[in-house]
């Protein structure tokens, strides 16, 4: 038994909740990751885990030995980044995570001067509307649209996006405007189903408090581009963020509706795990990313003067 792959099983199968799917995370067979944890406990003469069928729960022993085995796995794998240089001279993989949208309209155009200047990186990008567990998903740094829930995170604002409603000329025309956002139950609206946009919500004129809106869609769809195509056709309003439809508006093919009801413009954090030395090409794509990033947004998250 290799007592470090032992720990590594031991504390991914408690960060999942099951040893099947930490088994499925390190691609390795389940017997193989309970024969090493069962070898584990056999050397320490201790019971780690309680295993039910619902769930894994750690016994007071197991507790303080995955605490420690965190922190000893959190050092090995540092002086190995260390030794191969990491930490010194921006090499190898860095995993960005972000949505979908903003990848493609502000993040692309950023990494690809990266790359440009760290030929030694290689970047993989997650994209995904749905926030990404950094730990999960073995990624270094996420960019995250909306309030911070995770406290444990490093957290570095690079702008706000206004959240607007948008409708074509023609459907103003056929339907008229709306006049509130209740008057939406009763209006044709194509819905992005989004964890950030979703329910409408909205924000009476010189109120803090926000309220929400039941909309039924005419259709539902799963990307902001789909959204914002289906408005142009005459679908119905949309719900979106402002960089979303700033191209459309400017060409007329949609108008804001409802500004005076937008809720406060979300923020847009990069984010990273706290550690406690950073791999050097984590630390440069920072540095060099959040001064861009500022700029691709500094024309958004301003609430409109009505």
């Amino acid at each position: 038994m290799d007592r470090l792959e032992a720990m590594a099983m031991l504390v991914s199968s408690v960060e999942l909740g099951s040893l099947s799917a930490a088994a499925r995370r390190m691609r390795i067979p389940v017997s193989t990751l309970t024969r090493n944890v069962n070898d584990l406990e056999a050397l320490l003469g201790t019971k780690l885990l309680v295993r039910t069928t619902r769930k894994l729960t750690l016994t007071d022993a197991g507790n303080e030995y995955v605490a420690a085995a965190k922190q000893i796995l959190e050092q090995v794998d540092e002086q190995e980044r260390r030794a191969a240089g990491e930490f010194q001279t921006p090499r190898g993989e860095l995993v960005v995570a972000t949505p979908v949208q903003v990848a493609r309209l502000r993040v692309l155009t950023v990494i690809d001067q990266f790359l440009a200047q760290y030929p030694d990186v290689r970047i993989r990008l997650l994209q995904s509307d749905r926030n990404v567990d950094l730990v999960d998903a073995h990624a270094d740094v996420a960019i995250r649209i909306g309030r911070l829930r995770d406290s444990s995170l490093v957290a570095t604002r690079i702008g706000a996006l206004r959240v607007v409603v948008v409708a074509s000329p023609g459907v103003l025309e056929k339907h008229g405007g709306p006049e509130t956002p209740e008057d939406l139950r009763d209006f044709p609206c194509a819905v992005f189903d989004s964890p950030y946009l979703s329910p409408w919500r909205f924000r009476n004129p010189g109120a803090e408090e926000t309220f929400t809106v039941a909309v039924v869609p005419r259709l539902l769809v799963l990307s902001p581009d789909a959204a914002v195509d289906a408005a142009i056709d005459g679908i119905g309003a949309t719900l979106v963020l402002e960089h979303d439809v700033a191209e459309a508006v400017k060409a007329g093919k949609l108008q804001y509706i409802l500004q005076a009801y937008e809720v406060e413009p979300l923020p847009v954090h990069l984010v990273h795990i706290s550690r406690h030395i950073m791999p050097a090409k984590l630390r440069h794509f920072i540095d060099f990313a959040v001064p861009k990033l500022r700029a691709e947004l500094a024309s958004f998250g301003r609430t409109p003067e009505i």
